[in-house]
């Protein structure tokens, strides 16, 4: 029991009766929190002893009442004792209404997401982007979807979530939704926040994910090499709607942003950089961490070019893009023109920065994670895993080496 309580007894001078008694009052307090109750007694204030909390002598008068008090104290420790043997949190809530002999307040999980979804919602454009709202949603959905399916009810107390509960949504998401190993992951960690949540309110006593795990499954990334950049860079197109989509996903493949951030850039977002050139300084809109990019030839291109578009003048644009949506529905037809076997989605750009644009032509890790606005290289490391050309290529730049100093090394045995 690391909860501490305390216990007082005292008089209380402004409770006094006709009498000129004073009532005995009972104090007790939990992590700071205190509640006071009457004892039923009042005796006058000499015979008193506020050092013991006690009736002064031996009186028939004072063992009775100091017995009564005593019989209270050890109503405290009993209730102590007996939230901890239930594995109760031992909390002012909870002693307080074991002592007035209250049912604690019955919660149950749908209600306490949809305010957590509420207070999301309420702060979409401040501290989380629209998609965030979206996937908590939708967490929310397959969370009743799955209650219903195993137990036939529309909502389940909190008391009931437990390590069993945990494992067979895990299994709900894997086998009824189909959801692949890093979604249902994904899912998991969602409804774990409001587990979070009920825990640190003390609505909870015990953690249903304290032996539970589960692993992300680290997922190769698509990007484009140096050939398909090309490719795609020299492409002619008869419509102007491809080339549109073309110039705008190779500004992504020069300067790593994502596709929201492009959208959000504006010509204030272009200022002088250390180096007197022109960078790019934007907070990432998924992190709210700051992106600073130098500007590539090939990006400044792109930006001449449309500089005087309708939308970029009348919007305060510094590009005219499309919806996500077109956007990727017009990558697959530039993907098929210039015969690239892959998926192409705009955010493939951002990853064909991180690996073809930059690391692989020697940008070091921390450079490129602060201009992807990474919050952790670890993110960053993830790219650098896959680029076997720079592998290769510091090899060889090892072996170089090691080869102009040969003449210092003899064959083993001769020395």
């Amino acid at each position: 029991m690391t909860t501490k309580i305390s216990l007082l007894f005292y008089l209380r001078k402004s409770k006094v009766n006709s009498q000129g008694l004073m009532p005995i009052y009972q104090r007790i307090t939990i992590e700071g929190e205190r509640f006071d109750s009457s004892t039923g007694h009042f005796i006058d204030e000499l015979k008193w002893s506020p050092e013991s909390g006690k009736i002064k002598g031996n009186s028939e008068e004072a063992r009775s009442i100091n017995g009564r008090l005593d019989l209270l104290k050890a109503k405290v420790y009993e209730i102590e004792k007996r939230l901890f043997m239930s594995e109760t949190k031992i909390n002012f809530e909870n002693f307080k209404n074991e002592y007035q002999d209250k049912k604690i307040r019955e919660r149950y999980l749908v209600p306490i997401f949809v305010e957590h979804n509420r207070k999301i919602k309420e702060l979409v454009g401040q501290e989380y982007a629209p998609g965030t709202l979206e996937r908590y949603e939708t967490s929310l959905k397959h969370t009743k979807n799955f209650i219903f399916w195993k137990y036939n009810i529309t909502d389940i107390n909190i008391e009931k979530i437990d390590h069993s509960f945990i494992t067979e949504y895990e299994f709900y998401l894997r086998s009824v939704r189909k959801c692949a190993n890093n979604t249902a992951v994904k899912y998991i960690k969602n409804f774990h926040k409001i587990i979070n949540q009920c825990l640190a309110n003390g609505w909870l006593n015990k953690d249903p994910f304290a032996n539970y795990k589960s692993k992300v499954k680290e997922v190769i990334r698509e990007f484009l090499t140096e050939k398909e950049i090309e490719t795609i860079f020299n492409k002619r197109f008869a419509s102007e709607r491809l080339e549109l989509v073309r110039d705008i996903f190779i500004f992504s493949c020069f300067t790593g942003l994502a596709y929201i951030d492009v959208k959000q850039l504006t010509l204030d977002n272009i200022s002088l950089g250390i180096d007197g050139d022109k960078w790019i300084f934007k907070n990432r809109q998924k992190t709210d961490t700051a992106s600073k990019i130098p500007v590539l030839p090939v990006a400044q291109e792109i930006i001449n070019k449309y500089v005087q578009h309708p939308v970029c003048k009348n919007e305060n644009r510094l590009l005219p893009i499309l919806s996500n949506q077109k956007m990727n529905a017009y990558l697959k037809e530039i993907a098929d023109v210039c015969k690239i076997n892959k998926d192409l989605t705009f955010h493939i750009a951002r990853h064909t920065f991180a690996t073809t644009v930059t690391l692989s032509n020697g940008v070091p890790l921390e450079t490129v994670s602060k201009m992807l606005g990474h919050t952790n290289l670890k993110t960053t490391q993830h790219y650098a895993k896959i680029l076997d050309k720079k592998i290769s290529e510091d090899m060889m730049i090892l072996k170089s080496k090691f080869a102009s100093k040969e003449q210092n090394y003899k064959k083993f045995g001769t020395a």
